[in-house]
């Protein structure tokens, strides 16, 4: 879900966890320190580049890879992400494009990427279906794992043969985001009109696919990148503080369920998730059913609470999978979720990196408007792209009070 997408609103339905659970301290807990967990990166700080292929409500096909030029320029654009300490990478396939006809695949365009990822020496964390599907596949069909499934296990193989080595990856990208923009229109509507049957769909998909790329690869790493929000209530009633609760609550879900704590039909375990990706933007707190909360309001909740209450609740390896602000924002952005992390840190939760995303701007879904975002700009005629100096400052900053263990 990309910065200016400012309607991110999840299906509600609570799966655990009672009104005002406390957030406690963990930093006490040594099973619980940064330390304990190996991280799976290259670099603490990441670059993530946009690339959602779905259609959108109006049957308009989106290919962002493609219209950030990112397609013919992705060994510039590592390049100039690993020169600023960037070294690890999220990116994405593109289904509709690799697999035009059932069981038929063209790998040429993502083999080019994993060699230009090579030759820049950076690692990738490939977003094996970011929302876009062939049109021959039907999301809400009774083949649609079937088809994933073998989509996503043809695909390590082809990273193994091409790049020696298992990948990084993230089965299917916001499984929270997605089933909601199902379920609303804001995708095209598939499958029943069943509230929370479309996010069981991908998650038994997700969890078959896990299972088939680690049988096709045992050494692939699954990373996860979900929503990460909080919703307060408009007022003090009972009912209104139960219903937002129940809101919030419904980020969990989809983690629950990949991990096996709930619905356990589904397939989900423990070892479906090896790291707990979580994206959070400015506009991703808001009121139950009214507007964003601003940062710095009394209803804001600090992003250090909710990562500990992440940790606490999963006892997992995270990372920030996706922050970023627009404009002039962007520096003062990555300044407090970096202040935030590291309190968070400071905390005992196991936060291993944070990736800027989208890295470079892009022409925004609805209606291709131009959105300022991340580190570099768009193509120019020669080639390049310009770099936002601020951020770039504020980035080596916050690089330099990580390094030094700075809280």
């Amino acid at each position: 879900m990309a910065v200016e997408a400012g309607n991110g609103r999840l299906p509600g339905g609570s799966v655990s966890a009672s009104l005002g659970r406390r957030v406690e301290r963990m930093s006490s807990d040594p099973a619980h320190r940064p330390g304990e967990y190996r991280s799976a990166f290259a670099s603490f700080f990441m670059a993530g580049f946009e690339c959602s292929s779905h259609r959108r409500g109006d049957g308009v096909r989106l290919d962002l890879i493609r219209a950030t030029a990112h397609d013919t320029h992705a060994l510039g654009d590592y390049r100039s992400c690993a020169a600023l300490g960037l070294r690890t990478i999220r990116d994405g396939l593109r289904w509709h494009l690799i697999e035009p006809a059932p069981g038929v695949f063209d790998w040429s365009g993502w083999i080019s990427m994993i060699e230009a990822a090579q030759a820049a020496q950076v690692q990738v964390i490939w977003d094996i279906f970011h929302y876009g599907s062939p049109d021959h596949v039907d999301q809400g069909g009774s083949g649609f794992t079937d088809a994933y499934v073998r989509f996503a296990a043809e695909a390590v193989r082809v990273h193994r043969s091409v790049a020696g080595a298992a990948p990084l990856v993230c089965p299917i990208n916001e499984i929270s985001f997605f089933a909601w923009a199902i379920e609303v229109g804001y995708f095209p509507r598939v499958g029943p009109k069943k509230r929370g049957w479309f996010k069981r769909q991908l998650v038994r998909a997700a969890v078959a696919g896990v299972k088939a790329m680690r049988d096709a690869e045992p050494d692939c790493r699954f990373i996860w990148a979900e929503p990460l929000i909080h919703v307060a209530p408009r007022d003090r009633t009972r009912a209104e503080q139960r219903r937002a609760e129940d809101v919030r609550q419904g980020q969990f879900e989809a983690y629950d369920m990949l991990t096996g704590r709930a619905e356990p039909e589904l397939g989900g375990s423990e070892d479906c998730v090896d790291v707990i990706g979580l994206n959070f933007y400015p506009h991703n707190q808001w009121y139950f059913q009214g507007p964003t909360i601003p940062m710095g309001h009394h209803e804001y909740r600090a992003l250090s609470e909710m990562l500990v209450e992440v940790a606490e609740r999963y006892r997992k390896p995270m990372f920030i999978a996706e922050t970023g602000a627009e404009g002039s924002g962007r520096p003062a952005w990555l300044h407090y979720v970096c202040d935030e992390v590291r309190d968070a840190m400071s905390r005992g939760a196991p936060v291993q990196g944070i990736c800027l995303y989208p890295v470079t701007a892009y022409p925004g879904w609805d209606n291709s408007r131009h959105a300022e975002v991340g580190l570099f700009s768009t193509i120019h005629a020669d080639g390049s792209r310009s770099l936002r100096q601020p951020v770039a400052n504020e980035l080596e900053r916050q690089r330099t009070l990580f390094a030094a263990g700075v809280s």
